[in-house]
């Protein structure tokens, strides 16, 4: 019989649509791939937005194995600059649009830094339409709100203070995302025309920034550089499943051999006796993936062990994520910005 354990107050935070989808969700997921760079799209619509709890729109999730190297870094940038430009034709703006670009996140947090230091990279393109219009060139404004910790104000209430004086047509929001694997942390971006919650990824909901919200387009574009430590403490365990399964074939080699060590939890005199580990792997080895990660959820979370993680290499990393997704952005939106 299986021991049932209700965890359903427990959630396994992600910001990524493709971490959300499940196989028995029966939604229709178009992927390619083009030299190793993988591309899914997604179609969210009344009917599935239900079931998965995600808005109705385009979804559009690009995945990677390194983006240190130049040449797949510039690979990436050119696939998610095409992928972009597609979506800001699939809006339907009229001839010459407007784009405010808005760089979510708190640039002295080098994580949540992704927004702000993308802005960096944007050609700001505005005040010289003031004088006249630019050929080959949108016409575009940058913003960094920063965050409510900084200003004391609701980042959306900025934005939409902005949006109601300079009144562009469209919004591009770039926002630091969390991930429910570690295998995409710093390597997937993802692209939606549904907008964006601020902060959801970290448990730290702020309000919606969407065209139901600011009556503008709002195109949201994140990377998840961040992860829960029970998603790390979970995936680890899933890896030692797999390490064990592998190695049970080459016993007779000792190097091969799976050690298990002891656990001393939370440094108390906590006895286990081999009764008690075979009930507890017991119980643990009928729950699902899910149940198994939101079990960690539930004992690491009480008492403040549930840190959002991040790669000892953040720094360098993000300056990359930032010229992808920065300059690809200028390519997307200017005809003649290879020429600069």
């Amino acid at each position: 019989m299986k021991n049932e354990i209700d965890l359903s107050k427990y959630n396994v935070r992600t910001d990524l649509l493709v971490e959300t989808i499940k196989d028995e969700d029966n939604i229709k997921t178009d992927v390619e791939t083009i030299n190793d760079v993988k591309i899914t799209k997604v179609l969210i619509d009344e009917n599935t937005e239900k079931i998965i709890g995600k808005k109705k729109g385009n979804y559009v999730t690009i995945e990677f194995n390194d983006i240190t190297d130049y040449t797949n870094k510039e690979n990436v940038k050119k696939i998610f600059s095409l992928q972009l430009k597609k979506m800001i034709k699939n809006l339907k703006l009229k001839k010459n649009p407007y784009c405010l670009i808005v760089g979510l996140g708190n640039d002295k947090s080098t994580p949540d830094s992704l927004g702000p230091m993308s802005i960096n990279n944007i050609i700001v393109t505005s005040h010289l339409f003031e004088l006249e219009k630019v050929e080959g060139f949108m016409k575009v404004s940058a913003i960094n709100p920063g965050v409510m910790g900084q200003t004391g104000i609701e980042t959306s209430d900025i934005i939409l203070s902005v949006v109601e004086k300079i009144h562009p047509d469209f919004l591009i929001v770039i926002d630091s995302l969390a991930s429910g694997s570690i295998e995409r942390v710093n390597k997937t971006i993802q692209m939606t025309d549904t907008g964006i919650h601020p902060g959801s990824g970290i448990g730290n909901s702020r309000k919606e920034i969407s065209k139901d919200k600011i009556n503008v387009p709002v195109i949201a574009i994140g990377v998840p550089t961040v992860v829960d430590a029970n998603i790390i403490v979970s995936d680890t365990i899933n890896y030692m499943y797999k390490h064990y399964a592998f190695n049970k074939t080459f016993l007779k080699n000792p190097m091969s051999k799976l050690t298990v060590g002891g656990v001393n939890y939370l440094k108390q005199n906590i006895k286990i006796d081999d009764d008690d580990k075979k009930n507890l792997f017991g119980i643990i080895g009928t729950l699902t993936d899910e149940e198994f990660r939101q079990l960690i959820y539930e004992v690491l979370t009480p008492i403040g062990y549930n840190m959002m993680v991040t790669p000892k290499e953040i720094d360098f990393v993000i300056q990359k994520l930032c010229d992808v997704i920065g300059n690809g952005i200028n390519r997307a939106l200017h005809d003649n910005v290879d020429n600069i």
